[in-house]
């Protein structure tokens, strides 16, 4: 029971940090795409302590997203899940099953792919519903506008966790939340 109270706060404070960095951290980028960086957080969380805490914070984070700062409702919110599931999952997977940096940066590099091409597919089917931009419009900005957006956030997203996820994890250990073996290379 100590373990899994443990767990719990600690995706609750993954949670509250993914938040406070996507109300100060939100960047316009192009159109009405803006990138924030609480996926590295959010990965971070998968990673270290498990898929299971990707979903729960995502989720937790995108409908507090959602209720306070987003202008994009319900599609927004389901949109942000996603896109972070799409990214953090297969990241937290992969990289927990090979727990050393070169598993790490396979598990963010494959997370940036399926994020990057979920999101394409996702933006040319929801897009047009969602800002009222006719289909054809919107498939001739997959490649020019979302493509590149999506790319960006993968590698900014992936880089941060890379550069964050030894510390962070060497630190858990220190403070015995967080197992010797799951150092990722720190």
């Amino acid at each position: 029971m100590k373990n899994r109270t443990r767990t719990i706060t600690a995706a609750a404070m993954t949670a509250a940090i993914a938040y406070l960095v996507v109300c100060v951290g939100r960047v316009p980028v192009v159109l009405f795409l803006k990138y924030d960086p609480k996926d590295i957080f959010i990965a971070l969380g998968g990673i270290l302590l498990g898929p299971a805490a990707v979903l729960w914070v995502s989720l937790t984070v995108s409908l507090l997203e959602m209720v306070t700062i987003s202008e994009n409702g319900m599609i927004g919110c389901v949109m942000n899940v996603l896109s972070t599931c799409a990214f953090a999952l297969p990241a937290a997977f992969l990289a927990r099953r090979n727990q050393s940096r070169r598993g790490l940066a396979l598990g963010l590099l494959a997370g940036g792919a399926i994020m990057s091409g979920v999101m394409l597919l996702w933006n040319w089917l929801i897009t047009p519903v969602y800002m009222g931009y006719p289909r054809e419009a919107v498939a001739g900005l997959l490649l020019p506008v979302f493509l590149p957006f999506n790319l960006l956030k993968a590698g900014l997203n992936g880089l941060g966790t890379f550069l964050i996820c030894p510390p962070a994890a060497k630190a858990l250990v220190r403070a015995g939340l967080l197992q010797k073996e799951e150092h990722y290379g720190a």
